[in-house]
C-alpha cells in the first residue's frame, strides 16, 4: 500500500479525533490550580521588603527539588510544543479543537507547579527563572516530524511524563506536592491515551508507515525538557534516585505501549514495514540491554555508599 500523506491522514483519521476528543472531554474532571496551592505559606521576597530565599526554606530535599524543576520547566515552554502539534496537526475541525484543549490543559499544569514551588519556597526562585528564560529562549527544538511521528512521538512523551510526575510527587515525602503531581498524572495519562488510541488507528488504516514511525520514535527518543539548562546532569540524578531511569522506559513506557498496539502480533506489512519491525525489536532489545545495566551498577553504587557508611 503507498504511503498516505498529510492531508489524505488528516482526513482519514478525524473520525477517530473526533471520537477520542469527546472521549476526553467526557472523562476528563474539571479541576482548579488555586485549591492546590497552600497559599496561607506565603510571604514577600526581597524586593518588597520580605526575607531572601535560601536552602534551609525549602522542605524538599535537593533530589526532589532537581525533579520538580526539570518537570516544572518541561511544561512551561509550552508555546514550542503548542507550535510543533498545530503544525503538524492543523486548526481546522477535530483536529484543531484538541490542539487547543490539550495546550490549555498542559498550561495548567505549568503555573500550578509554578505557584506551588513559589509559595512554599521549594526552589531557589531566582535560579528557577534563570533557566525559565534560557529554556524559552532556546525552545523546543522544530523537528519537522510527520504527522504520524508526532502521533507516535507524544505517546511515549505523555506516558513517560505521567510516570515522572507520579515517581516526583512520591519521592518529594511532601503531602501536598504529591496531590499536585498525582493531579497532573491523571491528566497527563487521559492524553496519552487520546494519543495511543490515534496510533493504533493509524495501525490499521496504514500499517507499514505507521510501524515506521513508531521505530523511528523508539529509536530516537528524547524527552522534550531535553532544551533545560543542565538537564543532562538532572536527568541522571533523576535516574539514580529511581524517579525517571532507563529500566522504567523500557518497563513502563516502551513495552506496554507497543504491547497495546500489538505490534509483535501485526500483520500486513509491506517489506519496509517488517524491516521497521526488526529494527524495532532490535531497539527494544538494546534497551532493555542497557537498562539492566544501569540498574546493576546502580545497585553497585548504592552497596559501595553503605559499605562506607
Amino acid at each position: 500500500m503507498a504511503a498516505l500523506d498529510t492531508a489524505q491522514l488528516l482526513t482519514e483519521l478525524e473520525p477517530t479525533v473526533e471520537e477520542n476528543l469527546n472521549r476526553h472531554l467526557g472523562l476528563a474532571d474539571e479541576w482548579m490550580p488555586h485549591e492546590y496551592v497552600p497559599w496561607s505559606l506565603g510571604r514577600d521576597f526581597k524586593d518588597l521588603g520580605g526575607e531572601p530565599w535560601s536552602v534551609e526554606q525549602s522542605q524538599l530535599s535537593p533530589i526532589a527539588r532537581t525533579a520538580l524543576e526539570v518537570n516544572l520547566l518541561t511544561e512551561d515552554n509550552l508555546p514550542s510544543y503548542h507550535r510543533e502539534i498545530d503544525r503538524a496537526f492543523g486548526r481546522d475541525s477535530a483536529w484543531g479543537t484538541w490542539v487547543n484543549r490539550w495546550t490549555a490543559e498542559e498550561g495548567r499544569h505549568a503555573f500550578c507547579i509554578r505557584d506551588y514551588l513559589l509559595v512554599t519556597r521549594g526552589v531557589d526562585p531566582d535560579e528557577l527563572e534563570r533557566a525559565r528564560m534560557e529554556t524559552m529562549e532556546t525552545g523546543y527544538e522544530a523537528l519537522d516530524k510527520s504527522l504520524l511521528n508526532v502521533c507516535a512521538y507524544v505517546s511515549f512523551q505523555e506516558l513517560a511524563t505521567r510516570i515522572s510526575h507520579r515517581n516526583t510527587g512520591r519521592y518529594t515525602e511532601e503531602p501536598i506536592a504529591e496531590k499536585l503531581l498525582t493531579r497532573v498524572a491523571k491528566d497527563e495519562n487521559l492524553h496519552m491515551i487520546f494519543y495511543r488510541n490515534l496510533v493504533a488507528a493509524a495501525l490499521e488504516l496504514t500499517p507499514s508507515q505507521t510501524m515506521r514511525a513508531i521505530t523511528e520514535e523508539v529509536v530516537g527518543f528524547q524527552m522534550p525538557g531535553s532544551v533545560i539548562p543542565g538537564f543532562s546532569r538532572k536527568a541522571v540524578t533523576m535516574a539514580k534516585a529511581g524517579i525517571y531511569d532507563l529500566r522504567i522506559h523500557h518497563d513502563d513506557i516502551v513495552t506496554p505501549l507497543l504491547r497495546q498496539w500489538g505490534v509483535w502480533e501485526l500483520e500486513g506489512l509491506d517489506e519496509d514495514g517488517e524491516q521497521a519491525r526488526e529494527e524495532l525489536a532490535a531497539a527494544v532489545s538494546a534497551l532493555d540491554t542497557e537498562a539492566t545495566r544501569f540498574v546493576e551498577r546502580r545497585a553497585e553504587a548504592e552497596a559501595k555508599r553503605a559499605a562506607r557508611a
